[in-house]
């Protein structure tokens, strides 16, 4: 707990087993809750997580990582979160920087804090591929020009967010994919959420998660016409759902998954 406020890591995983471990180790000791969605891993990241005492959730079939964050976020506000992190289990961004993103949350600073690898220059040295990298500037410098913000990437998966910016963002409305994460940030810009960065370093390794080159492009394009959506309604010359403050928001206690927790579980639909 922080300034009064309950925090809440949550781990959006899929086939997590080589990695998870590390991850929760290395969490700091001020986390209140932790919770794991497992998006129909084919290994042993269910029995991990319940092993290390995380509050855990299955999806009952494989619906992608922008699904599982949804899942996530709607777990968090229903166990009391008032700060949700979401924290990659695969070991590329270090938890140590869990207390600093989220304090800035806590105390009002900032509703949404990003980890960026980009901060400090170190993603090259931890090993993110050259094309990813150039990919990233590109796309970010793009995405600013659109949106009209100065972030140094958009791309992190590190993520703090206040409770308020989860219960107002019409999430629902958004892919099911990877593209999930920059539609997320693009709807914090639009509803006029402050966004803060720290500097964070990252690591790349075969038992890190990471999309292949076609997924790659796949993402770029959706976050290219995510910005485009983005600069048309703000223009008035388009309305799309995702920037609609009636869109579709978490509703807690809901969705097509089972849960597993200390001693029971339970089917939730």
């Amino acid at each position: 707990m922080i300034n009064g406020k309950r925090i809440c890591v949550v781990f959006p995983a899929y086939n997590a087993e080589q990695t998870l471990e590390q991850t929760v180790h290395e969490l700091p000791e001020l986390v209140d809750i932790r919770i794991l969605v497992d998006d129909y891993s084919t290994d042993r990241t269910l029995q991990v997580a319940q092993r290390l005492g995380l509050r855990t959730f299955v999806h009952d079939r494989n619906y992608g990582y922008g699904r599982n964050q949804q899942t996530c976020y709607r777990e968090a506000l229903s166990a009391g979160a008032d700060v949700i992190i979401m924290v990659h289990p695969d070991y590329q961004y270090t938890p140590l920087l869990v207390t600093a993103m989220a304090s800035m949350v806590a105390y009002g600073v900032y509703d949404v804090v990003l980890g960026s690898r980009i901060l400090g220059g170190s993603a090259l040295r931890g090993g993110m591929p050259r094309y990813k990298y150039i990919s990233n500037r590109c796309l970010t410098l793009v995405q600013n020009w659109f949106l009209g913000a100065k972030l140094s990437e958009y791309h992190t998966g590190y993520r703090a967010f206040s409770r308020r910016v989860l219960e107002q963002l019409p999430l629902l409305e958004n892919s099911d994919d990877f593209v999930f994460d920059n539609q997320m940030l693009a709807q914090c810009v639009y509803f006029g959420f402050p966004i803060g960065e720290v500097s964070c370093p990252t690591k790349y390794f075969p038992e890190a998660s990471s999309i292949n080159f076609r997924r790659s492009v796949k993402y770029g394009l959706g976050v290219l016409g995510t910005s485009l959506q983005f600069g048309l309604q703000k223009a008035g010359l388009g309305r799309f759902r995702m920037f609609n403050p009636a869109g579709r928001k978490l509703e807690t206690n809901s969705g097509n998954y089972y849960a597993r927790g200390a001693g029971h579980s339970f089917s939730a639909t």
